[in-house]
């Protein structure tokens, strides 16, 4: 900042509505009376105010001059004193109130607490953020220039304060610093100027701990007294709360604030000050899942040299980059390679085919063109129908030595892949026919329509209408009409209802309207066939290929579906308990079907005959295969869910205040039950990525929201078995009869597992909370580290977070309890740092395999994936990553 803008600041300071007190008033560590005199001018009238302090007891002077400026500038109309007695009267107040803060401060002054340098303490001092200068160019150059931006008159108003320092999804925060930003300054105006906001700035950005800490104890010092109460301490906790979207602390801020105020004011004083509140921000307890590790591994992730080489030769790192690509995608590589290579076959031998045939000298390379996309679309059409072979893929993927090589978790973008590549036949085709080589008939001279004769009759065709009455011209504009109609359907933005559209239109999207048209591929595999056996041109039988390349396909997706039919007729199941949870998620609890054996990390499919009778919809399985009942959660997302959760939801009731959910039914045995309850069918298991994890030593699990129900049941299985594993190493009678079970545990390699469950909603975590309990209750080893982050929570060391680390730390040394998640694993804010994550197993797991397993939205999966590989090209730690996304 030039020297014109501080005068600029200095002039508008002067000109505001307050009196310069700069700091705490109190002066420490001297004997020595300090005085600070301000002249202060009224028009015609000049006084001085001048007060002495004197600590009789330890001989201390503090200081007060009192300024007060122009009362029509400073002071708003129904607080501006008119005369000498009512100014002196109103700066007695202020410096009254000073006093109040000085007295509380005597023992703060005395008081020196310990901040050696411990791991905690470290960490502590570097909290209270308000801002950072320059942190993201945020400089103050960026503040003045939204300054400008949101002012009017020259001064800001404190509704826009928080926007105008990038707090603007922390309004109430905003304001609440504001205010006490304004009530050090003694400014009682509701707008500030440039001048005053720079202060405002230089006081946030403050890298001093001292000074962070008074702004946070100014905030909840509402009336400036040195002492904050307890209703004080509500407050900020209602407010810091409402920052982070945390609703559960909101409802119970009246236990916080009694917690906060039983730790800090053991005395019963009625109020805390500003050293209790230091000592509760450096030595609370931290508490971590394993602690003992992690600062082990904190010391040594501090010496790792895990840096990028740049390559500043642009052909090395072109080639670097591609080999890299090739290493990482070699299995999806050669089969697309293979595709192409087969399509590209096909087209060539059928496009040099017809260059040879009577039909080349009417229709020329049209023809040829027309024949050789019919002859990929035949292949693709083929091809399309295998990778939803679920069976088939399962059984392929889980019993042979195929899954090494072939990338069967990409069955569903193959698929996609494929239409794609029917698209383009049928594009290739049609364009062909309807453009070109009809025309070049329909305009061909007798001669040149002379050998045309035997295949389009005596009579050349006059028209289009004679290419479309036919069976090839009727049965290929409704298969292309029924195909554009999946095809479009089937977009995400459609599918999902991502976009906004007229009511009537939006109707007609959706799920619903994607599955019904997708199952128009019947009706287009029988026109398929019709067209392909009533060709023009080719006459003879054995040549009409269609049928040749469908018949196996076919067959082998009938077979499929008739016996995911038969078998899901045998297996209805008990409801046994149906719990709603916040965030739009539903768990059932069903009764295992008789002989049904699954694998962690798989999923089924689930059929409920009142809200559909055909549509099948896939849910990871939440249950371990050693629990006697199978478990399912599924969040409320399209018409179907929706639907599902509204028949349940009218069985279940509000639970008691041990159970979990917003509503609940425990239902027991249905004889005893006299609730209707729809019945529900189940297919599968079918094999999903997730189920690799028994591969591992090291397992690495990324959940992001409803992502984690594959990975919790890993969870359960990790822990079961590794119990297991235990009891057969003391040679337990039990297992040494159940040779299944000790199979299961002599094939089972995974002897780590990390979990990291990231979501947005603090709600979320009642979703797994049995399952985290049961894990921090029964891990007694530290098998599993299970790491809860809630995004919707500033990071901590963010000053809007602060109060609820407080918390945090007391409730949880006082209950064992995470106030976040109401579970004994302590949740974590913002979002994880995943570099620092995989530092963490690196160096922990140095020289092994470790399986990296991820379920979520796809936004994560790139920099997942690159972080995978980066560490596993420049550490002795291998990492595998497996992803399935929804």
């Amino acid at each position: 900042m030039d020297e014109g803008t501080f005068s600029e600041a200095e002039s508008n300071v002067k000109r505001a509505n307050h009196v310069s007190f700069s700091g705490p008033l109190v002066v420490t560590g001297s004997k020595k009376l300090k005085s600070r005199s301000v002249r202060t001018e009224n028009n015609d009238d000049s006084y001085d105010v001048e007060i002495a302090l004197h600590d009789v007891k330890d001989d201390e002077v503090s200081m007060i001059r009192g300024v007060t400026t122009t009362s029509e500038q400073n002071l708003s109309a129904n607080q501006t004193p008119n005369s000498l007695a009512s100014k002196l009267s109103f700066r007695m107040r202020q410096v009254s109130r000073e006093l109040t803060r000085m007295a509380s401060s005597k023992s703060s002054n005395n008081y020196k607490l310990d901040r050696s340098q411990s791991a905690g303490t470290v960490h502590a001092l570097k909290g209270l953020r308000f801002m950072n200068k320059n942190i993201g160019g945020e400089g103050w150059s960026d503040i003045q220039k939204r300054f400008k931006e949101l002012s009017a008159g020259g001064v800001l108003h404190k509704s826009l304060f928080g926007q105008c320092i990038g707090m603007k999804e922390s309004s109430e925060f905003a304001d609440k610093l504001f205010e006490a930003l304004a009530r050090k300054r003694c400014i009682v105006s509701d707008s500030i100027t440039e001048g005053e906001l720079y202060q405002f700035w230089e006081q946030i950005t403050d890298a001093s701990f001292d000074a962070r800490l008074e702004t946070f104890f100014d905030m909840v010092d509402k009336d400036a007294d040195g002492r904050i109460m307890e209703d004080e301490v509500k407050e900020i906790i209602t407010l810091s709360a409402a920052a982070n979207n945390l609703s559960k602390i909101q409802d119970h801020a009246d236990e916080y604030a009694a917690l906060i105020m039983e730790e800090l004011d053991p005395d019963n004083r009625g109020y805390i000050e500003l050293q209790n509140l230091e000592t509760l921000l450096v030595q609370a307890p931290n508490y971590s899942s394993n602690p003992t590790t992690e600062n082990r591994v904190l010391s040594q992730m501090l010496s790792q040299k895990l840096k990028l080489t740049k390559e500043f030769n642009p052909i090395k790192r072109w080639f670097r980059k591609k080999a890299y690509f090739v290493e990482d995608n070699w299995k999806r590589i050669w089969v697309m390679v293979l595709w192409l290579a087969i399509c590209g076959g096909l087209f060539t031998w059928k496009f040099i085919q017809y260059k040879h045939k009577a039909v080349f000298h009417v229709m020329g390379y049209c023809v040829c063109t027309a024949k050789g996309g019919a002859e990929t679309l035949k292949f693709n059409m083929a091809l399309i129908l295998l990778p939803v072979c679920r069976n088939t893929m399962t059984w392929l993927r889980s019993r042979t030595k195929l899954g090494s090589v072939v990338p069967f978790d990409d069955n569903i973008n193959f698929h996609k892949v494929i239409a794609l590549g029917i698209t383009i036949g049928t594009g290739l085709h049609v364009i062909s026919h309807l453009t070109c080589d009809f025309p070049r008939l329909l305009h061909a001279t007798d001669a040149e329509y002379e050998p045309m004769k035997p295949l389009f009759g005596e009579e050349r065709p006059n028209n289009y209408w004679w290419f479309v009455k036919g069976t090839e011209g009727w049965t290929g504009i409704v298969m292309l009409v029924l195909m554009a109609i999946a095809f479009t359907l089937a977009q995400p933005w459609l599918r999902r209802n991502r976009i906004n559209l007229p009511t009537t239109i939006k109707n007609l999207t959706g799920f619903n309207a994607f599955w019904y048209s997708h199952h128009l591929f019947v009706l287009v595999y029988i026109l398929f066939i019709v067209h392909g056996y009533f060709l023009y041109i080719t006459k003879t039988w054995y040549k009409k290929t269609t049928w040749m390349y469908l018949a196996v396909p076919m067959i082998l997706y009938a077979s499929e579906r008739l016996i995911r039919a038969f078998r899901s007729g045998h297996k209805t199941v008990q409801i046994l308990k149906v719990s709603v949870y916040p965030g739009n998620v539903m768990s059932l609890h069903m009764s295992k079907p008789q002989g049904f054996k699954y694998t962690s990390g798989q999923y089924i499919f689930v059929n409920c005959p009142e809200v559909s009778p055909f549509q099948w919809h896939p849910f990871s399985i939440t249950s371990a295969p050693g629990d006697d009942y199978l478990s399912i959660h599924i969040r409320t997302r399209g018409d179907w869910t929706s639907q599902l959760k509204a028949i349940f939801s009218k069985v279940c009731h509000t639970p008691d205040n041990d159970q979990s959910g917003l509503l609940r039914a425990d239902i027991g045995p249905i004889s005893s039950n006299k609730l209707r309850l729809p019945k529900l069918l189940i297919d599968g298991p079918y094999g999903a990525p997730a189920q690799d994890y028994k591969k591992y030593d090291i397992v690495l699990l990324i959940g992001l929201g409803i992502g984690a129900t594959p990975l919790i049941s890993i969870v359960k299985d990790v822990l079961n078995t590794i119990k297991q594993q235990k009891d057969v190493e003391k040679g337990s009678p039990l297992l040494e009869n159940n040779k299944s079970d000790k199979k299961k545990t002599s094939n089972f390699a995974t002897r780590r597992a990390y979990f990291y469950w990231v979501t947005r909603e603090q709600g979320s975590f009642e979703w797994f909370r049995g399952v985290m309990n049961e894990v921090a209750e029964n891990d007694h080893d530290g098998v599993i580290e299970l790491h809860n982050h809630c995004t919707s929570v500033y990071e901590e060391g963010d000053a809007r977070s602060a109060l609820i680390a407080m918390l945090q730390s007391l409730e949880h040394a006082k209950t064992g309890l995470d106030i976040v998640s109401g579970t004994r694993v302590k949740t974590h804010f913002a979002r994880p740092d995943w570099r620092r994550v995989f530092k963490n197993v690196a160096v922990n797991h140095a020289g092994q395999r470790v399986g990296v397993f991820y379920c979520g939205p796809p936004t994560l999966v790139g920099e997942l994936r690159r972080l995978a590989h980066d560490f596993s090209r420049k550490t002795s730690t291998k990492f595998d990553f497996h992803k399935e996304n929804f």
